[in-house]
């Protein structure tokens, strides 16, 4: 009978992750998934295990109690606001010595007004994205214990919210996620001059500008691509301080989304991951579905009607040459796969189970590697 050894290699234990006054036990940030996909219950399981919990702040009001469906745009901005401290309580009272933060769309109407309410209601953390932030430190200047993050796809975006920053308030970001391209769910930052550089030379080359020529030492948290222990270190070894994880955390048991959602990324292989246009005007990788075929031959039949006019430029609203990207991100989450915007990032595929948020997380510090001969 023939008998299989095992031996194990021991890893390093994973540093800390300080981001401003705080510090996560690991460098696991949460990637932030809408529209209520990363809600309070996951927030609060990944700040539980000792990472940093994100919520999504894109359309947490439409279907929330706050939103009246019989005058969509005359209330949909308050009840984002009023869901969005909701959101924040309970994932707080889940997790009440963790670490939360809440990812916050510059493109977004209602963005200094969301920061705001964030800043005052009790976040660790704002993570910016879809936007350069330039004024985001006068919306949370009476709440400086608020770390502020900004996500950047390229070193002239770090270069110029440094600068801005310095001038006009004196004081720098707390961390950078930077973002792969390449990898990464949802949109895609093109315009960033980095678009076709891979993360092991972006990383390295911004570290190189915040160490030499500001002389300081500012977080760099990689995002996209990131799914086990070997693609935490890999990226710990350009020089980031931390990694952003959104699709593994999706096949979670504590994923706020509808379980049809969890099991489409659950089956889903790698060649099931598309580029599509999004209203935003940037493409987008998500998986295959009715929705996203239509959207890349532009079929007449895709629904163009705008819900809440929720972004500053939006082809759906301005021209109707796209879905409305708030309602078909809704529809996924509540478990219409195939006529809803399903984001995910290139490693989708690798999930054979959905398991626990801690499985995830022991998965991705784990110190002890078994190998078996």
């Amino acid at each position: 009978m023939l008998r299989l050894a095992q031996s194990a290699t021991l890893k390093e234990p994973l540093p800390t992750l300080r981001i401003g006054h705080h510090i996560a036990h690991y460098p696991i940030v949460q990637g932030a998934m809408a529209v209520r996909v990363s809600g309070a219950n996951l927030v609060g399981a990944v700040a539980n295990a000792g990472g940093v919990g994100v919520i999504s702040s894109l359309g947490l009001g439409l279907n929330s109690p706050y939103f009246n469906v019989q005058i969509r745009r005359g209330n949909f901005f308050l009840a984002n606001q009023l869901a969005l401290i909701d959101e924040l309580q309970k994932a707080r009272a889940l997790s009440p010595t963790g670490i939360i933060g809440v990812n916050i769309l510059i493109a977004t109407k209602d963005y200094p007004v969301t920061v705001r309410t964030a800043a005052e209601n009790g976040a660790n953390l704002i993570i910016t994205a879809a936007g350069l932030p330039l004024d985001l430190p006068e919306y949370t200047a009476n709440h400086p214990e608020v770390a502020l993050v900004p996500m950047v796809c390229g070193l002239e975006a770090v270069q110029t919210i440094c600068q801005t920053w310095h001038e006009k308030y004196d004081r720098l970001p707390d961390a950078f996620i930077v973002e792969n391209s390449k990898a990464v769910g949802g949109h895609i930052g093109t315009t960033c001059e980095d678009f076709d550089s891979q993360i092991e030379s972006l990383t390295p080359k911004i570290q190189s500008y915040l160490q030499h020529q500001l002389q300081v030492n500012i977080p760099l948290i990689a995002a996209g691509g990131i799914w086990d222990r070997s693609d935490v270190d890999r990226m710990l070894a350009l020089g980031a301080s931390g990694v952003q994880v959104g699709t593994r955390f999706i096949t979670t048991e504590e994923c706020d989304a509808d379980r049809r959602y969890k099991e489409f990324h659950l089956h889903a292989r790698p060649e099931d991951v598309v580029i599509i246009p999004s209203p935003v005007g940037k493409p987008a990788r998500a998986l295959r579905n009715t929705l996203a075929e239509k959207a890349i031959v532009a079929s007449p039949n895709l629904e163009r009607r705008c819900i809440a006019n929720c972004l500053e430029h939006c082809l759906c609203r301005d021209s109707r040459k796209s879905y409305c990207i708030l309602q078909a991100l809704a529809n996924a989450a509540h478990g219409d796969v195939e006529n809803g915007l399903v984001f995910s990032g290139a490693n989708v595929g690798r999930a054979d189970r959905i398991l626990s948020v801690a499985e995830v997380m022991a998965e991705l510090t784990s110190v002890q590697e078994v190998a078996i001969a």
